[in-house]
């Protein structure tokens, strides 16, 4: 007689069945899609809806001479940082790792770098473009940024929320940090990461897919 044909259909059920409940029970469920968080104050409107703290428009001019607006980020993911050109400590390690994240998606299209000079005085487009040279800017890529002290330090404070020490961009005024900025398609702050670190980076980079994913999410 014919080994599965003495099977009871019972029995044949069991050995599939069981199985497949045990294999249910204990392998981790996929998780829910987690998203990133939101940094910066919050305020709910008179319907209820959360409204989360975003990028104010700016202005500035790049290392190319060429006017470079908030408009141009529309629509994309984005890395910032803040610099001088002549700072000898961390911002050429932060340019460093800028470069490592331009190389890591320089074809990504949908990610853009920003760095923005903390001391435009100096700064000027042909410092800011030597400068490029040294990291291997890319200029479709990476805008290196200068323009009028008080905007960019009201947008350091106010827009990036950089500081805490209060300052009105004046001569004494200085902003120094540490710290890349991952902003979203919608201006919205998703992290802040160590640029001086390279496990934050790396970890700044696994979050730019996360951003990524999520925008697919939720279309």
């Amino acid at each position: 007689m014919n080994f599965f044909a003495s099977i009871k259909p019972l029995t044949v059920l069991s050995i599939i069945i069981v199985p497949t409940f045990i294999y249910y029970l204990i392998t981790p469920k996929h998780p829910t899609f987690i998203h990133l968080p939101v940094y910066g104050p919050k305020t709910v409107n008179t319907k209820g809806d959360t409204l989360y703290h975003s990028l104010p428009d700016f202005e500035f001019t790049s290392q190319e001479g060429k006017k470079f607006t908030s408009k141009e980020l529309e629509g994309k993911i984005f890395v910032a940082d803040f610099f001088f050109t002549h700072c000898p400590g961390i911002c050429p390690k932060l340019s460093a790792q800028m470069y490592r994240i331009e190389d890591r998606y320089k074809a990504l299209r949908e990610l853009q770098l920003v760095s923005f000079s903390v001391d435009p005085e100096r700064d000027s487009v042909a410092t800011l473009a030597e400068y490029g040279k040294k990291f291997f800017a890319n200029p479709e890529k990476w805008k290196l940024l200068t323009g009028e002290k008080k905007k960019l330090y009201d947008l350091a404070r106010n827009g990036f929320l950089l500081s805490v020490d209060k300052g009105d961009g004046g001569p004494d005024d200085f902003i120094h940090s540490d710290q890349l900025v991952l902003v979203d398609k919608e201006k919205k702050i998703r992290g802040y990461y160590d640029g001086t670190n390279d496990k934050e980076v790396d970890n700044l980079m696994n979050e730019i897919k996360v951003l990524l994913l999520e925008d697919t999410n939720e279309k």
